[in-house]
C-alpha cells in the first residue's frame, strides 16, 4: 500500500492521498514510512518537474499536499519520539532560491527526532542566518537549495559564518537537487546530505548523539 501513497501524491491526487494516509494512521501503520514514502513522491515530483510535464504550480500543490501529510501524521510522531531536545538547528533556503519542499521535510524530520528547529524559510540572504545563530546559539546551520545558483549563496553564507566569528561553534550541512561531495567542498560546508535522514543522521553526528 506505500506505493498507494507514492502514486497518489505524485499524481497531486490530494483526497485520494489523504485518505490513504487516514487509513494507514487508522491501521496503525509506522508514520515514519508513511513520510518515506511522501518523500519518494516528492522525489518523483522533482523529476517531472525538471522533465518539463509539470510546472510551477504543480510543484506548489504538491507542497501544499505535503503539509497536510506532514500535519496528520505529526502527532502520532510526537506521541511515539521522547521529547527530549537534543539541540537547536537553524535552517533556510539560502539567498535566490525559493524552493521550500526539500526544507520542509528535512525540519520535520528534524523536528520529531527531537531538534529544535528555527526555520527561516526561503531566500534567507547570509547575514541573516548569522543573525539567527548569534541569537539562538545553535551549533547547527542547515542550508538547502535546489538551484546551481544557490551554490554561491551556500558559500557566501559559509563566509559569513566564518566573518562573524562563529565558525569553530556552529557545524553546516548542505543539501538540495543538485548538492554533492565536490558543492561542499566549493561551499566550505562540513557536510552535505542526500535527503531528510540523512540530514537527521548528520545532526545527530554534529551532536555527539
Amino acid at each position: 500500500m506505500g506505493d498507494d501513497v507514492v502514486k497518489a501524491l505524485a499524481d497531486l491526487e490530494e483526497e485520494t492521498v489523504m485518505e490513504i494516509v487516514r487509513k494507514k494512521l487508522e491501521a496503525n501503520e509506522d508514520p515514519l514510512a508513511i513520510m518515506e514514502d511522501a518523500r519518494k513522491a516528492m522525489e518523483i515530483v522533482g523529476q517531472r518537474f525538471a522533465d518539463g510535464e509539470y510546472f510551477i504550480p504543480e510543484l506548489v500543490f504538491s507542497g501544499e499536499i505535503l503539509k497536510e501529510i506532514t500535519a496528520m501524521i505529526k502527532p502520532r510522531l510526537t506521541a511515539s519520539v521522547e521529547q527530549k531536545r537534543f539541540g537547536e538547528v537553524v535552517l533556510g533556503t539560502v539567498a535566490g532560491d525559493i524552493h521550500d519542499i526539500g526544507k520542509d521535510i528535512v525540519g520535520f524530520m528534524l523536528d520529531v527526532n527531537g531538534f529544535q528547529v528555527h526555520d527561516l524559510g526561503v531566500d534567507v540572504p547570509p547575514q541573516r542566518f548569522v543573525e539567527k545563530l548569534k541569537e539562538t546559539g545553535s551549533p547547527i546551520l542547515g542550508l538547502s537549495g535546489f538551484l546551481t545558483l544557490a551554490f554561491d549563496s551556500m558559500k557566501q553564507t559559509v563566509q559569513a559564518v566564518e566573518e562573524a566569528g562563529l565558525r569553530e561553534k556552529v557545524k553546516i550541512m548542505i543539501g538540495g537537487g543538485q548538492v554533492s561531495e565536490e558543492v561542499r567542498a566549493y561551499t566550505k560546508a562540513d557536510a552535505f546530505g542526500k535527503d531528510a535522514v540523512e540530514g537527521v543522521a548528520l545532526a545527530r553526528r554534529f551532536m555527539g548523539l
